[in-house]
């Protein structure tokens, strides 16, 4: 028997571009069948609502660099790993991601790569976050600021090991890191934007001038500004000084208070605005698990008291993105409707895939949640399936 139409309601609603009130979401099959507001229509009978009363509607989170979660790798590439990290994800109000990759042996990355393709051409589940491609984080970093990457995987800039990499994961690259003071970074951004890749500058020790021309190549981003970046001179403003001031560059920012002050978010936001800031986590294993001892990639991270080390040095995050807006909100002084582009509409333009995520539309994925004044989220619905209590009514319409 055909399940019927389930409606959500709340105060307001933001659809990935503008916000309403009192709006009337209808799911059916896992899609959205219609957005309208109280006064347009009414609700059939006998349908299910959900009532999310003080709540604002938004399209679920876009995690565009995040390596792991609940325990497992994005590396591992394999079912199980995809499936703990997707569940967990979902939990905290994520939908789609990208998996993203650590320098390893090109063998390692490759098998990644290709594990990784396999997965994300089957369609997306009910209540599970799903990848919509791959963020390659190396092999292509400056060795002066790898941070934990490993430094005997870092290569050079070379098309041809790029080709091999994006064939293996069988077109599925959306975004690729990289260095670009790197000797060949320049021609290798073009070749990557040729092929529809995405490509965010980080891990770099690259002047302004340098940067400039990878931005002139067709660079859109910034990886976790701040960190593993040049630091900023009053004369020679290097790589970070150009992010900042560079109106056109997106610019991703880990949110958590530890890879950067809050004094250092307000900065950042005063820089790149609500059309070019992105929330990130960057978070690894450990998200979502208890502190002690786990892996990224293939190497031991040590995570206590809400920080992920190897041997000294930050190795990620275990920051999911919906604390990562509610720490934003809280940094800035903003409020919730400023915030929500941030991992929403503004990775999704950035990776050129606004149809599958960061907006809500009809005959669009039901991918929503919902939220409270300062951010804290309040319900999760992942492909139609509820998969997080709503502190909100839920009735039959009668």
């Amino acid at each position: 028997m055909t399940q019927g139409p389930t409606v959500l309601t709340a105060k307001r609603l933001y659809d990935g571009s503008r916000i309403f009130d009192q709006p009337i979401v209808v799911v059916e099959e896992g899609r959205i069948a219609s957005i309208a507001t109280r006064a347009e229509c009414a609700v059939s009978t006998g349908a299910r609502v959900i009532d999310l009363a003080e709540a604002t509607l938004a399209p679920s989170f876009f995690d565009i660099h995040i390596h792991g979660a609940a325990g497992h790798d994005a590396m591992e590439a394999t079912p199980n790993a995809l499936g703990a990290m997707g569940r967990f994800l979902a939990s905290r109000g994520t939908a789609r991601f990208l998996a993203t990759t650590v320098t390893a042996s090109l063998d390692a990355t490759l098998r990644a790569a290709s594990g990784l393709a396999k997965l994300i051409a089957h369609p997306p589940a009910e209540g599970v976050a799903h990848p919509l491609g791959i963020h390659l984080e190396g092999p292509f970093l400056s060795h002066g600021k790898r941070g934990v990457q490993p430094a005997e995987h870092l290569l050079a800039p070379d098309l041809a090991v790029f080709d091999r990499l994006f064939e293996a994961a069988e077109g599925h690259v959306r975004l690729m890191t990289l260095a670009p003071e790197l000797p060949g970074a320049v021609e290798l951004i073009a070749h990557a934007v040729k092929r529809g890749v995405r490509v965010s500058l980080g891990h770099s020790m690259a002047t302004a001038a340098e940067t400039r021309a990878a931005i002139a190549a067709g660079a859109l981003s910034a990886t976790h500004t701040f960190n593993a970046m040049r630091p900023l001179d009053h004369r020679e403003p290097g790589i970070l000084g150009t992010v900042l001031a560079e109106d056109a560059l997106y610019a991703e920012l880990i949110c958590d208070g530890i890879h950067s002050a809050p004094e250092l978010t307000k900065l950042w936001w005063r820089a790149k605005g609500p059309a070019r800031a992105i929330l990130v986590t960057d978070a690894m294993s450990a998200a979502g698990m208890p502190d002690g001892e786990y892996t990224l990639g293939g190497f031991s991270v040590q995570v206590a008291n809400g920080r992920a080390t190897s041997g000294g040095v930050l190795a990620g995050s275990v920051l999911t993105l919906d604390r990562a807006l509610r720490n934003f909100l809280a940094f800035t002084g903003e409020p919730l409707d400023r915030g929500l582009r941030l991992l929403t509409a503004n990775p999704a333009r950035m990776i050129g895939c606004e149809g599958e995520a960061g907006r809500l539309a009809i005959g669009g994925a039901a991918n929503l949640v919902a939220l409270g004044p300062d951010g804290a989220l309040t319900a999760s619905f992942v492909n139609g399936r509820q998969v997080s209590a709503p502190q909100a009514a839920c009735r039959p319409l009668l």
